[in-house]
C-alpha cells in the first residue's frame, strides 16, 4: 500500500438535559419549527445566559470515563462565524481552557487493540438546523432555518489523528456511543442528530511522519456514512496526489445517494473564528471534591463489564463484546444470572432466539416482554427435565406474546416433557418397526441413521419425549 490514511474525529453529542444550556427552553426533539425558543437562545439584545449545572456535571462524568484530566479552572469563549443557523453570529463554546484534556479510548479492530488519544472535550451550545428544499444541501435551491435546536447543550469530543481507516473510525464512534449511553448523559440517536461526527482526513506516504493537507467531512449521522465517507475521501485524495494535483483544505459533505464527498466551502483557519472570552459568563472553578463525587457515580463501563463477563461468566471475547455493547443488554444478562440462571446458557438464549425477537421488534432488552426472571425460570424447567430445549423455543415465543410465566404456559399448553420409560419405549419400538431400512443402515455402520430415527420418535411424541432418553433407548433396542 502506497498511502496511509490519517483520521481525526470531532464528535458532537447532545446532552440529555431537560432544558437548554443557557436558558429554560425544552430540549425535546421535534415540535413545530421555531417553537422551542426564547429571547436568550435567539440572542435578542439585553438577554443574559445562565449555565445549566447539569451540563457541567455530565461533562465531568464523560471526561472521567474517557480518562481525561478535568481542568479545575475553565471558561467559555465566543466563537465568531456567520451562518444562517447561528442567530447570535457567534457560538458560545470553549477554546483555550476547556473542561477536559488529554484522554484516550481503546478500540479493537481485526483482533488488535489500538489506543486513540482524545485531545479535549469542551462544552458548547448547538446551532439551529437548516431545512433544505432538496434531499441534500448540494441538491437544494433554498433552505429554511429552524432554531429549536439552538442552545441545546453539546459536548464536543476531539480526537488526535490516530485512526488509520474508515473501519477504525467507525469502531471509535461505536465505542464512544456505548460509553455515553452507559453514562446516561445522551440518547446518542444519530438519526435524530443527537450524535454527529465531523471527520478530518488526510493521506501520506507510508512511513512518512508529516501529516498531509486535510479535508473535513461535516455532520455524518450514521456509522455506515462515516466509514464509507472516510474510505471514499482517502481514495479521492490518493488519486488526486497520484495525478499530480494538490489536496485543498476545505469542508466537504457526504452524499449517501451518490456514494461520494462533495465540496461545500473553504475550510476556516482557527484565527478566522476570532475567539475571545465570553463576557456574560463567569469562569468555572471545579474542586477536587466535586470531581471525586462525580467519579463515585460512574457505572461499570463497557471494558470493565466485558472483562468481568469473561472472567466471572466464562464467556468468549466476542460474546462478551456483543453483550456489553448496550448497557440494557448487559444488565439483562446480569439480572438473569442473579435470578439463578447459568450465565453461558442465558447468554446463548440472548444471542440467539431472544436477540432475534428484540431486533425484529426494534426495541432493547430493557423493554423485552420476557423478563430476566422469566428466562431464568424457563431455563430451570429445562434443567429439571420438565421441558426439552426444543419445547423451550415454543415456550419462549408464548412468553414473548403473552407475558406469562413459563410454568403457566407449559401447564396450559400441555408441554411437559415425556420422561415415562414405558411411553418412550413404546414409541421407539413402533418407529423401529416402521423404518426397517434405517435400522438396516444403522446396523451396517451408517451412524447418521440413528439421527433420522430419533427425529421420528420426537415427531411421534410431538416434541415432548426426552431426547436423551430417546437416544439411549434406540441404541439399546438396535443393539439387541
Amino acid at each position: 500500500m502506497k498511502y496511509e490514511t490519517v483520521v481525526g474525529l470531532e464528535v458532537h453529542t447532545e446532552l440529555k438535559t431537560k432544558s437548554k444550556i443557557f436558558c429554560g427552553c425544552t430540549t425535546e426533539f421535534g415540535g413545530d419549527q421555531n417553537t422551542h425558543v426564547c429571547p436568550v437562545c435567539l440572542g435578542l439584545p439585553g438577554c443574559l445566559p445562565v449555565l445549566n449545572k447539569k451540563v457541567l456535571d455530565y461533562a465531568i462524568k464523560v471526561g472521567l470515563a474517557l480518562h481525561c484530566d478535568i481542568l479545575g479552572f475553565n471558561k467559555f469563549d465566543r466563537k465568531n462565524y456567520y451562518y444562517p443557523d447561528l442567530p447570535k453570529n457567534f457560538q458560545t463554546s470553549q477554546y483555550d481552557l476547556p473542561i477536559c484534556l488529554n484522554g484516550y479510548l481503546d478500540i479493537e479492530v481485526g483482533g488488535k487493540t489500538r489506543r486513540i488519544r482524545i485531545t479535549r472535550i469542551h462544552m458548547e451550545e448547538d446551532a439551529g438546523k437548516l431545512v433544505h428544499s432538496g434531499s441534500t444541501i448540494s441538491t437544494s435551491d433554498s433552505s429554511n432555518v429552524d432554531y429549536n435546536r439552538t442552545g441545546v447543550p453539546l459536548l464536543e469530543i476531539v480526537s488526535e489523528p490516530d485512526m488509520r481507516s474508515g473501519e477504525e473510525a467507525r469502531a471509535y464512534v461505536e465505542k464512544l456511543r456505548s460509553i455515553l449511553k452507559y453514562l446516561d448523559v445522551s440518547d446518542v440517536r444519530m438519526e435524530e442528530g443527537s450524535l454527529r461526527c465531523d471527520a478530518n482526513i488526510s493521506v501520506r506516504l507510508v512511513g512518512d511522519d508529516k501529516l498531509g493537507t486535510k479535508t473535513e467531512i461535516k455532520n455524518m449521522n450514521s456509522l455506515s456514512a462515516l466509514q464509507k465517507g472516510v474510505e471514499y475521501e482517502a481514495l479521492r485524495q490518493a488519486e488526486l496526489v497520484d495525478d499530480g494535483g494538490q489536496v485543498v483544505q476545505e469542508t466537504r459533505t457526504w452524499d449517501d445517494g451518490k456514494g461520494m464527498t462533495l465540496s461545500m466551502r473553504k475550510k476556516e483557519a482557527e484565527n478566522d473564528y476570532r475567539y475571545f472570552p465570553e463576557p456574560d459568563l463567569v469562569p468555572l472553578t471545579i474542586s477536587d471534591e466535586q470531581i471525586e463525587d462525580a467519579r463515585k457515580t460512574l457505572p461499570e463501563l463497557p471494558d470493565a463489564k466485558m472483562a468481568r463477563f469473561q472472567d466471572e461468566y466464562g464467556l468468549s471475547n466476542e460474546d462478551s463484546r456483543i453483550l456489553t455493547a448496550l448497557r440494557e443488554t448487559a444488565d439483562y444478562l446480569d439480572a438473569t444470572v442473579k435470578a439463578g440462571a447459568d450465565a453461558k446458557g442465558a447468554a446463548n438464549w440472548m444471542l440467539g432466539d431472544l436477540s432475534k425477537m428484540v431486533n425484529e421488534a426494534n426495541i432493547t432488552f430493557k423493554d423485552a416482554p420476557v423478563k430476566p426472571e422469566q428466562l431464568a425460570k424457563m431455563m430451570a424447567l429445562i434443567t429439571k427435565g420438565t421441558i426439552s430445549g426444543k419445547i423451550a423455543k415454543k415456550v419462549l415465543a408464548s412468553m414473548w406474546d403473552t407475558g406469562k410465566d413459563p410454568d403457566v404456559i407449559v401447564e396450559e399448553q400441555g408441554l411437559v416433557q415425556i420422561t415415562d420409560t414405558g411411553a418412550i419405549e413404546a414409541l421407539v419400538k413402533q418407529v423401529i418397526a416402521d423404518n426397517p431400512k434405517s435400522v438396516e443402515d444403522f446396523k451396517s455402520g451408517k451412524g447418521k441413521a440413528i439421527g433420522f430415527l430419533v427425529g421420528q420418535v420426537m415427531k411421534a411424541s410431538k416434541g415432548k419425549a426426552n431426547p436423551g432418553m430417546v437416544n439411549q433407548m434406540l441404541k439399546e433396542e438396535l443393539s439387541k
